[in-house]
């Protein structure tokens, strides 16, 4: 069984898959930098939702501390009437095109938390677009902030309930949002020269067959990794996803989707139990790939 490594033993370790409190994770992008150090990461990619926001706060805090922090972001998109998510990792977050089309994203995002504020106000409930930033500064507002804005308010008694209640997919207040297709992510994080990554393949719950078609069709676009290592993997799925790659000629990722607070039990680096292990050359294989791709 896998064990926790500790700082400085065994193996370089990374993380390819963080949330800052710039997205729905509750630590700041400084305080996920000192918390990688205590864990003895070499490296962690900060790859909140739809947002590059905190990527010049943890760049720059990280500059004279032992750890290097990888530029990334994670794609919400929409494939079939589900939620796929994109990595893009070692991205050129301040290219013109990338920075452009994200402005975009984050004004459609805007417009449905605006929609559904006035939803839950004719619910009874006292909120607002400005209440909300007011009480998370910064933050791109995910349905994770509403839920926590509900709790806070005595509106629910747990966060899961929120989202059963009010913010889940099928209730009558939630108003889904514009997403961009997997392919189109792919090839914008190919645009701003990234790593595009397909995170968390077993969370989508397709067959077999349905996987191996978005596999292929994402490949085709440019898809260069696929998230083999993960939190919640079984030992059983885990083998599947890495055999998943090798058939696709892709390389994998790892990474430990920590959020903080908001999922309780799952630690940087470590994920469950600490039982997560994401080897330093996973990412090294990672950063050659993307030397071969735009340096040559």
């Amino acid at each position: 069984m896998k064990t926790e490594p500790k700082a400085g033993m065994y193996m370089k370790i990374v993380d390819l898959h963080v949330h800052s409190n710039k997205s729905d994770g509750t630590c700041s992008p400084s305080e996920l930098v000192d918390l990688a150090i205590q864990k003895g990461l070499s490296a962690f990619a900060l790859t909140d939702h739809d947002t590059t926001a905190g990527l010049d706060e943890a760049i720059e805090y990280a500059k004279d501390r032992d750890i290097e922090v990888v530029p990334g972001i994670e794609f919400s998109t929409e494939y079939q009437g589900r939620d796929i998510h994109v990595l893009g990792l070692a991205i050129d977050y301040k290219a013109p095109v990338f920075a452009d089309r994200l402005q975009a994203f984050v004004d459609s995002r805007i417009g449905r938390n605006r929609k559904m504020c006035h939803n839950l106000t004719e619910a009874g409930i006292d909120i607002s677009y400005e209440k909300l930033m007011a009480a998370y500064p910064g933050a791109v507002i995910t349905r994770a902030h509403y839920a926590r804005y509900l709790l806070d308010h005595g509106y629910v008694k747990s966060l899961p309930e929120a989202f059963e209640r009010y913010v889940g997919d099928h209730c009558p207040y939630f108003v889904p949002r514009e997403k961009v297709t997997p392919v189109q992510a792919v090839q914008l994080i190919r645009q701003a020269k990234g790593i595009p990554v397909l995170a968390h393949p077993t969370l989508y719950h397709m067959g077999k067959d349905a996987l191996q078609k978005l596999v292929s069709s994402l490949t085709e676009a440019g898809l260069v990794g696929l998230e083999a290592v993960y939190s919640t993997y079984s030992a059983g799925e885990e083998r599947e996803m890495r055999q998943l790659a090798l058939r696709n000629g892709l390389l994998i990722s790892g990474g430990s989707d920590f959020h903080g607070s908001n999922k309780p039990g799952l630690e940087l680096a470590t994920g469950y139990h600490g039982k997560l292990v994401i080897p330093y050359d996973i990412w090294e294989r990672l950063k050659e790939k993307r030397r071969e791709l735009y340096e040559n």
